[in-house]
Formats: structure tokens, sequence, C-alpha cells
């Protein structure tokens, strides 16, 4: 891992005061103006309807083909449902080991033998957890029903909840009418409220890929069950069903690659063979995203080929390199002035670690950056005013690499940062305040008699 202590001269830091709606400038150019990264080696083209990869723990989105047109997302749309379980069972509404009846929705969906299913019967209880094994191994399409009406009372209902929760993140592109990800002529007439027989989930690779980023970095325990390549659902008992996951990438099935631990697949006719995948190489984790795999019907692997070949491009060509440490001064921002206060303009710090993925041998003098003050922080005259505690955040500082048009899962150019005081400035009494304006008054007079 590269480390880079301090930036060079041409790291350009602007001061931006005053504006109600600020924009970042990098080395003289507004973000949003679009150029090309340079990695190491060209993307490889997917051979797909879409494909994306990011890397979680940054947003830093490190290939997009296609990946902002919304396309069918089929079973993929079951790791919003597991999200949302996380979730109920961390807040309390739930419990693991819960036991669920099921309903004659789930019980008939469960029975149908063209869908990827566990059998469930109507006059037995089955547990919170063995239900979400039977989604995230075998993507159990009655189960998936059963969980979502124990958190919500019915589909429809718990489809509002994955609604609300897109839109908490800003996912817009997007339609999803229920938990399955199946088309709706699949569902025997339980169709959610106003929406068609044929009506099927649309996302794009974009919005996939930030669900498998909420998923793994808020709830990273999903993995010890996504990574698990076969198990048998209620073992030992007449209804014993072996289940080898549709994630034919993991330790020891067809596509095995190693450090592969996730996530989901998802396949129907209109969205075609998809995956969302992940897996760690040198210390780094990516999420990769392929949907609608070229000939995936008849090729059964497409999906998992067109994977391995981004995981082999995106490892061998991307590396993460420390920019600061919490409290690092941004030097190259200069100092900003402050009204009011005992010193009259102050340094800006990090407010937090900064490490960005890069192109391997990204140079140094490529990486730039820029302060923006909290507009909400500003005076009538555009200026900070004391006092300040130490390490309060003033602001932000957006770290770019130049050239890099692929930005952020989250729509932001560069990586954004907490910018903070590096000292308590106080504020200082009216009888300096009274000599600074005498001075401040005689310089702007000298300067208008004269200049």
């Amino acid at each position: 891992m590269k480390t880079l202590k301090k930036f060079g001269a041409i790291f350009a830091a602007t001061v931006l005061l005053g504006t109600a709606a600020p924009t970042f400038q990098i080395a003289g150019t507004e973000i949003g103006t679009s150029t090309e990264v340079s990695a190491a080696t060209k993307a490889p083209e997917i051979k797909a309807g879409a494909a994306f990869a990011i890397e979680p723990t940054t947003g830093k989105v490190l290939l997009n083909q296609n990946g902002d047109t919304p396309l069918g997302i089929a079973s993929m749309t079951k790791m919003i449902v597991e999200y949302i379980l996380f979730e109920s069972i961390e807040s309390g509404k739930i419990s693991w080991d819960q036991q669920v009846s099921i309903s004659d929705y789930a019980f008939k969906i469960s029975h149908d033998t063209r869908l990827s299913n566990v059998h469930l019967r109507p006059d037995e209880t089955y547990s919170i957890e063995e239900l979400y094994q039977a989604l995230a191994i075998y993507s159990a399409n009655g189960a998936t029903i059963a969980i979502a009406e124990a958190i919500a009372g019915t589909e429809p209902a718990f489809v509002d909840m994955m609604k609300v929760q897109l839109d908490e993140w800003g996912i817009t592109d997007y339609k999803l009418y229920n938990s399955t990800g199946l088309n709706n002529s699949d569902l025997q007439g339980n169709v959610y409220p106003g929406s068609s027989d044929t009506d099927e989930n649309i996302m794009t690779a974009r919005g996939i890929a930030e669900v498998a980023m909420h998923l793994v970095n808020d709830y990273p325990e999903v993995l010890e069950t996504t990574s698990i390549p076969k198990m048998t659902f209620r073992e030992g008992t007449d209804d014993a069903i072996d289940m080898s996951n549709w994630n034919w990438m993991l330790e020891g099935l067809l596509f095995e690659r190693e450090n592969v631990d996730g996530l989901k697949t998802g396949t129907t006719d209109f969205a075609g063979a998809s995956i969302a995948g992940t897996a760690v190489e040198n210390n780094m984790r990516i999420i990769t995203v392929v949907m609608n795999a070229e000939n995936g019907e008849e090729d059964k692997g497409s999906r998992f080929k067109e994977t391995d070949k981004i995981m082999d491009w995106v490892f061998a060509n991307w590396e993460f390199l420390d920019v600061y440490k919490k409290g690092d001064v941004v030097t190259e921002a200069g100092k900003t002035a402050v009204a009011k206060g005992k010193d009259d303009a102050i340094e800006v710090a990090a407010g937090s670690d900064v490490s960005i993925v890069v192109p391997q041998g990204t140079d140094a003098e490529q990486v730039t950056a820029a302060y923006q003050a909290n507009p909400d922080l500003l005076n009538e005259g555009n200026e900070l005013t004391a006092p300040f505690k130490k390490g309060q955040e003033i602001g932000q500082v957006q770290v770019n690499v130049e050239g890099d048009e692929l930005g952020y899962i989250d729509g932001n150019e560069g990586k954004q940062v907490a910018a903070t005081t590096t000292e308590e400035v106080k504020k200082t009494n009216v009888f300096v305040l009274a000599g600074r304006w005498v001075g401040n008054f005689f310089t702007d007079l000298y300067a208008n008699i004269f200049g």
C-alpha cells in the first residue's frame, strides 16, 4: 500500500466561501468535467447488459459499463430483504429463533417446482434463521415471502418498506413490485396493488452495487451465510432438502474463485442471468455486478466468467493510497479567515483518516483536493465566526485523482471527508475587535485615496 503524507505544490486546495450552493473546484476545473482516469490497463469489455464494480468502504466506482440504465434485477432483489431483515433483528422487532407460520401464499409459491424453493408446510412453523438461510443460499422464494410477511404483515407492506429504504439511500431509478424478484406472473395473483400481472423489479447496476455496499458494510455477518456452498434445509427431517448455492464461484463449486464469499445471483427470462459478487484480495474487498450476461440462458457459466474477468482486472489495477491521518493539517489550503476570533485565521485539518482507491501507479502529483466551508457557519461577510472548539467540524475536504471520471457511488466526483479546526479559537474582546476595525478602516481609506 502506498502512503502519501503530504501533497506537493500542485495540490490545488481552494477555499470557497459564501456560496449558498457551494461547488468544489479542483486544479481550476469545476467538478463534473469529464475526463478519463488512466489505469495500468484498459478496463475489459464485459459481455452483459450492464457491469459495475466498486470498493465498498470508500464507495469508489472502479468500473461502469452501462451501469446507469435500469434493467431487471430478479433475485438480486433479495439483498434488500436481507438488509431489512438484519435491521429488524438489530432493532428487536424479530429474532433469529422466532417461529413463523406459513401463509397460503408462501405455501403455494414454495411448492411451485418451476421456481427455486424449499418446500414449506402450512401446519409447521419455521425459524427466521432457517428461512433466511434458504433465502441466502438457495434463493428460496416461498421462504422470502414468509420473512417479508413476518416483518411487515403482508408482502405489499414489506415492499413499501423496501422502497423507503432505497429512498433513504438516495437510489431513485428503480421499480419494485415484490420481495422475491420474480415476475408478477409467477405470483399466482398476489401482485402489488396497482401493478400489472407481468411487472418485474427493475434497478440500475449502480443501484444494485449500492444495495450490496450497504449490506456488506452495515451487516458483514451476511457473508457468513452467503459464503456457504452447500447446506441441508431441515436436516434430519422428512422435509430435508439439499441446498447448493446458486453462486457457483464459491469454494468447491463449478466456477470456484478463491476469496469469493457472496453475494446474490438472480435469473428470470426478463432479467437474464445476473449476479452481485464480492471478494477480497490484497486487503481490499470489491463488489461486482453483472446484469443479463450474454448468452446466459444457454451458457449457465457466463455470468461467473464475466464476474471473474472484472475481478481479475480490478485486483490487478487498483489499490489503496493513504492520504491523511485524522488531524493532519491540510497545509495546501492555507489559512481560513475567522471573524471575531483571537486569531483572525485558522488552519484546516482532516476530520478522519483518508484513504482513496486509485489506479496502480498513480503519481502523487495526480492527487488534488479542495476545502469547502460549511455555508451554515458563514456570516454575512462569508467568514467563519468564532468561537470554535478544537476538532470542530467546519466544512469538507474533497480529494480527487486528476482524470477520474468514474467518481463515487453517491455521485460525488471525489472522496469527501470532514474538515475540522486544528485548535480552539476563542472569541476575542471588544477592544481587539475595535482595533481591527480601525485598522481596516484606515487601510481601506488609504487604498481608496492612493490606490
